[in-house]
């Protein structure tokens, strides 16, 4: 009988589907691959041995670490607890993973380590110290977001917004470290609106990387407040800017932006959340329509408009949403606007403004 493990108390890192949970996770593993029960009630992510690549595990001297990379993003595992690490060294042996031990003098066990870092692409590195590199990551992405100054006179942070509710906490920075809620029932608003976004772009669940298991969490998150003013009967305007590691990360999430009908697909999904505030019955919200701003700085976007009747105001709001793509960075612009199309060359110009600061950001790979 071949050797199999079921080892629990894991963490792992980055979560297997977007705004995923990251702990608790119980791995197990046999002849066939290397399966992850993650969450409560655990969702299972069975992976056949022939798709993990560069496989390590590694004995600290307090906790152990397991990295693999699969469809090209490097997951990381951690647990501080060692008692699993002969029988799950032993699996992983069986196919074709390397097994550092810790050794007992410090100068050969440093030696080890170093030759470990550079043989799996900064896993450990990124994983256990991130250093001032990190915080300048951070503050740049903060300042790629919207700005009081980008707006027009009369613009300001607002306290009260519809907008909010699709946007996090202003100015606070999400990693990919977090450790998330419990995924929801496939019977839950997240479920539907994924599956509306699905069945709108023509994506299945398992390759869609918007809301599906494709998806990659990014370093590091942050939003800027909501901006309103009282022109055009009432306007509000935010942004998200997104850090990925790696550019063939952010490169992979822009082939599916690419799509025919992705800025209005968007834009309802957008809608469906907005809506299932204030109704449990949103799956009627229709299809949107594709809006490709014209900028005058070059890059890649790509943006949507969905009309809405919001209960409590009077006459129909659009919601824009827009998506900006390049290098290291996704940046999610937002609006609630009330004169559309006449607001396209002000959305057009925040498009620019955001384009123009990804691309002069200095940020690099941590």
């Amino acid at each position: 009988m071949s050797t199999t493990f079921r080892s629990q108390g894991w963490i792992v890192r980055p979560s297997f589907v977007p705004n995923g949970p990251s702990a608790p996770v119980t791995l197990l593993g046999d002849e066939h691959g290397l399966t992850q029960l993650v969450g409560e009630p655990p969702v299972a992510w069975q992976t056949p041995w022939s798709e993990l690549s560069n496989v390590h595990l590694v004995r600290f001297a307090r906790a152990m670490a397991l990295f693999a990379t699969a469809d090209g993003v490097r997951y990381s595992w951690r647990t501080t607890n060692r008692a699993d690490f002969d029988v799950i060294a032993d699996v992983l042996a069986q196919h074709g993973a390397r097994v550092v031990r810790r050794r007992r003098r410090a100068g050969i066990y440093a030696a080890v380590l170093v030759v470990l870092l550079a043989s799996v692409a900064g896993g450990i590195g990124a994983y256990f110290s991130k250093g001032s590199t990190s915080t300048n990551i951070i503050n740049e992405t903060k300042a790629v977001n919207l700005s009081v100054r980008d707006l027009p006179s009369g613009w300001g942070p607002s306290s009260e917004s519809l907008l909010s509710n699709l946007f996090s906490t202003p100015n606070k920075v999400i990693t990919s470290t977090t450790v998330t809620t419990t995924p929801p029932a496939t019977t839950s608003t997240w479920s539907r609106i994924s599956a509306l976004f699905q069945s709108c772009i023509g994506v299945s669940a398992a390759k869609d990387r918007m809301y599906g298991a494709a998806g990659q969490q990014p370093d590091y998150q942050v939003s800027s407040p909501v901006f309103s003013a009282s022109t055009n009967g009432g306007e509000e305007v935010a942004s998200a800017a997104q850090y990925y590691r790696t550019t063939t990360m952010v490169r992979k999430d822009t082939a599916e932006m690419t799509k025919a009908k992705f800025g209005a697909c968007f834009a309802q999904t957008n809608a469906a959340l907005l809506e299932s505030v204030y109704s449990k019955n949103f799956t009627h919200v229709p299809v949107g329509s594709n809006w490709r701003p014209v900028t005058f700085e070059p890059g890649f976007s790509r943006g949507g408009v969905e009309k809405l009747n919001v209960p409590g105001v009077t006459g129909s709001l659009y919601l824009v949403f827009v998506q900006i793509t390049g290098g290291h960075y996704e940046v999610t612009l937002g609006a609630l606007l009330s004169q559309w199309p006449k607001d396209k060359p002000f959305m057009a110009t925040l498009v620019s403004t955001l384009l123009a600061r990804m691309t002069s950001s200095t940020a690099t790979a941590a």
